[in-house]
């Protein structure tokens, strides 16, 4: 069996290393750092102008109709250059609604397509111990939103947003125009400069067709999860490369320290650790391509991210001493993504007591690797977040 990328998906993740090259240099890390900017706008024109930001939005929406997997080649190479751009967020919220509410989608598609502003998308409410603290109540017209989201991603900068909101029947994504009334934008920005904004939504009214079905929330979620930790993968292999190069080169009592055998080991299990990390993504990404459960693989592969990103993030802070503690060093931009990728979507503890709620319900013996283990219909296992 081949478990390499094909020709065409390597060529996407090639095109995506050298755009991202080309724009997320040190010195240009640095420079945006000290701009402000909420993102990298430069690069998401070349981004979009390359049709990276459609990769998963469906050919009839004039996206290129692909899969996870060419996403996933992308986002890794976006990962290792730490590339801030909306990438997954803004085409995996169009796929959603192309998915779920295609009567929505006119309102949106033309803005996500040409880039002119990030459709914003944030599923941290899902991660919070009392559910989304936006809520729902239907109305004879439609739905009423009221609530709060908090550390929105480009919050401040888009127009729409698609977010998490508590229901009767369970957590559903709620597309919202941001510009309307009855909204309240606090901006900020996140530990790696990523603007993002706290949302306040006054009791403001939801046409129907802008709430996705319960379905839509653990579609999305997993696909969310995948982006995150291709995302995180990348990361921490340029991590561990940068770490590796200068244990090679820093001497300490006439020795490289990379010979010692303690920083050797450290290496060792961060190399061990991301590829781990690879297998749980890979599996992850082919279970959603091709259409079958993937509750258990999202939560593994999520608690893999997090901890992966956290151990490989800190040994490299610890092998590199007091400059890796320096800002003017770039090694400390790694960590800063690394927390960010693993506080997006819950953290460890969250997703293994999910997996661990999934396999009480699930307690079944001698499942097959592509087998669809709940054998629920499609609809239902969706449904179940």
């Amino acid at each position: 069996m081949n478990f390499q990328l094909s020709e065409d998906q390597r060529a996407f993740a090639d095109m995506a290393s050298g755009l991202f090259d080309d724009y997320c240099g040190d010195e240009q890390l640095r420079e945006h750092d000290a701009s402000g900017a909420p993102f990298m706008q430069a690069l998401w024109q070349q981004c979009v102008a390359a049709g990276l930001h459609t990769i998963l939005v469906p050919e009839a929406q004039g996206g290129l109709g692909l899969g996870m997997t060419e996403l996933m080649a992308v986002l890794e190479q976006q990962g290792r250059a730490l590339a801030l751009v909306p990438l997954w967020e803004t085409q995996l919220a169009v796929a959603a609604l192309a998915q779920f509410a295609p009567a929505a989608l006119p309102q949106v598609l033309d803005e996500a397509l040409s880039g002119q502003a990030p459709l914003a998308l944030s599923l941290a409410g899902l991660a919070q111990s009392r559910g989304p603290s936006l809520h729902l109540e239907r109305t004879e017209g439609g739905w009423m939103l009221r609530g709060q989201a908090y550390a929105v991603p480009l919050g401040g900068q888009a127009r729409h947003a698609l977010l998490p909101a508590q229901a009767t029947d369970g957590p559903c994504l709620v597309l919202v125009d941001l510009a309307q009334s009855g909204v309240q934008r606090t901006e900020g920005t996140s530990q790696h400069h990523q603007g993002v904004a706290d949302l306040v939504f006054g009791a403001i009214t939801l046409a129907a067709d802008h709430v996705l079905p319960v379905a839509a929330t653990a579609w999305t979620e997993q696909r969310a999860i995948a982006c995150l930790a291709a995302l995180q993968l990348g990361v921490t292999q340029e991590q561990l490369r940068r770490t590796v190069e200068y244990v090679s080169e820093r001497q300490q009592f006439g020795r490289a320290i990379g010979s010692f055998q303690l920083v050797a080991g450290q290496m060792a299990d961060g190399y061990i650790a991301t590829e781990a990390l690879r297998t749980s993504v890979w599996q992850l990404v082919y279970r959603l391509d091709a259409g079958l459960g993937a509750a258990p693989q999202a939560f593994a592969t999520r608690t893999l991210a997090n901890d992966t990103g956290h151990r490989t993030g800190h040994m490299a802070q610890h092998v590199h001493g007091g400059i890796g503690v320096d800002t003017t060093y770039p090694i400390h931009r790694f960590l800063f993504w690394s927390r960010a990728l693993g506080t997006a979507l819950g953290g460890t503890e969250h997703h293994l007591a999910r997996l661990g709620d999934w396999l009480a319900d699930n307690d079944t013996l001698g499942w097959k690797y592509d087998a669809a283990e709940d054998n629920t219909p499609e609809e239902a296992r969706h449904g179940a977040v």
